[in-house]
């Protein structure tokens, strides 16, 4: 079984002062029972990586480019997230297709770049909520993760993370019987790709998870963590939501 996996994305939220929130976080699982990521923005890179130096805490980026280095003002490579010390990234979030227009072959030619600077992606897949009422989703996310998939994606490189787009930041989440369809078809999907490796991949599911909800998401059959999105940003939430993960 793989071992499994929170990771909190903090999005476009975080100055120095919530810095202390990780403080907290390493205090409460100095031994976690699972993986624990959090991915500030790029500005607090720096400082979380030396305030996290020496905790269980890993640290992770929220996007990169494709290109290794070049003339793309305002954007940060994959190399430079690895030299600031993050050892995982972010990559074709919702948020990032919806609001920056990125592709699936965009998306794709960044896996392949954090794959090359020793980064582990976690790959965003979900529909909206048209795709879903269309009977649409599977063919969507089935779509995305061929597409998001390079040469080098194996299970100690690779993250998925299903994340319906209409249960992002909504406080609404799909059924337990509708993530577990999901998150079955991407494990059968991953092992006809990568045969018994595909078993180890870690699945997580995103969207609204909470401390709530969290112990009957983590439940669920193919479910091996959570993509966290407002409840990571404080350190009690979160550890909460890592506790319900640890006793799944």
């Amino acid at each position: 079984m793989p071992r499994k996996l929170a990771a909190g994305n903090w999005k476009m939220h975080g100055l120095a002062r919530d810095l202390s929130e990780l403080d907290r976080l390493a205090a409460d699982h100095s031994v976690p029972g699972c993986d624990v990521v959090v991915c500030p923005p790029a500005t607090l890179l720096g400082p979380a990586a030396a305030r996290l130096e020496g905790t269980a805490i890993a640290l992770g980026g929220q996007d990169c480019h494709f290109a290794a280095s070049g003339a793309h003002t305002g954007d940060i490579s994959a190399g430079m997230l690895r030299d600031a010390g993050a050892r995982h990234v972010i990559l074709g979030h919702s948020e990032r297709r919806a609001d920056h227009g990125e592709d699936d072959a965009t998306i794709a030619a960044k896996m392949a770049a954090a794959h090359a600077a020793g980064l582990i992606a976690i790959l965003c897949l979900g529909e909206t909520e048209a795709e879903r009422d269309a009977g649409a989703t599977i063919e969507v996310v089935g779509k995305q993760l061929a597409a998001g998939l390079d040469a080098d994606a194996d299970a100690d490189n690779t993250v998925i993370a299903y994340e319906p787009v209409w249960a992002i930041g909504t406080g609404r989440t799909p059924t337990e019987a509708q993530i577990a369809e999901v998150h079955g078809f991407l494990r059968s999907t991953l092992t006809g790709r990568l045969g018994d490796a595909g078993e180890a991949v870690r699945l997580l599911y995103g969207g609204s998870v909470k401390p709530a909800n969290a112990a009957e998401i983590f439940a669920i059959t193919d479910v091996d963590g959570a993509l966290v999105g407002g409840a990571s940003l404080k350190a009690a939430d979160f550890s909460a939501i890592i506790a319900a993960l640890e006793a799944a």
